[in-house]
């Protein structure tokens, strides 16, 4: 009886320990930089202005075909706009790479990491991730939808979080019809 309880303890202990070290079906897919896409939208009092930033590089995690996780790096130094031309193109692409925006000359790079993915429905997820701009990390909450070998994200981020001041009413009064919103878009198309 004794020997049969023994038996029993270890072949719970040994089973035990074996689903503790069973791999997990992770895969790991590396994001095309050259075909993906991120293009984001600015608002102020007066209008908008739209324009792309490329990635660096990317990857998404993927268990059971399902995502699970995912980290991205963007080149700043890559920031245009796409609503404008010639004189007021090249002015405002300059404006948004010094210091009174996103200081790329110090802050060449962006990152996102994936800290939790939830399935929201079919293809769908909702992902919270670590949002790095100008060395400041912040929390970020967006949906991606995954479709065969592309994905697609919306995200809204708040500028004034990662001190991003010019023409923020959150840091200047009285701006009037100068204010620049904090909060701006984000449309991300991946293929991998």
């Amino acid at each position: 009886m004794k020997k049969s309880v023994i038996s029993l303890i270890v072949a719970v202990i040994t089973t035990g320990h074996m689903s503790a070290i069973d791999p997990v079906n992770e895969i790991k897919k590396e994001v095309k930089a050259s075909s993906s896409t991120v293009t984001w939208k600015a608002y102020k009092v007066t209008g908008s202005h739209t324009g792309t930033v490329n990635l660096s590089s990317g990857e998404l995690l993927f268990e059971d075909d399902k995502l699970s996780g995912g980290e991205f790096m963007v080149d700043m130094t890559s920031l245009i706009s796409t609503d404008l031309e010639g004189e007021y193109k090249g002015k405002l692409e300059g404006h948004l790479k010094s210091d009174d925006f996103f200081g790329v000359e110090k802050h060449p790079s962006s990152k996102l990491v994936f800290t939790d993915v939830k399935s929201s429905g079919k293809n769908s997820y909702e992902v919270t991730g670590d949002l790095t701009i100008k060395g400041i990390t912040k929390p970020v909450t967006f949906d991606v939808s995954i479709y065969g070998s592309k994905a697609t994200a919306t995200m809204k981020v708040d500028r004034a979080q990662y001190d991003v001041r010019y023409g923020s009413g959150s840091f200047f009064e009285n701006l009037g019809d100068k204010t620049i919103y904090d909060e701006f878009d984000l449309v991300v198309d991946l293929e991998f």
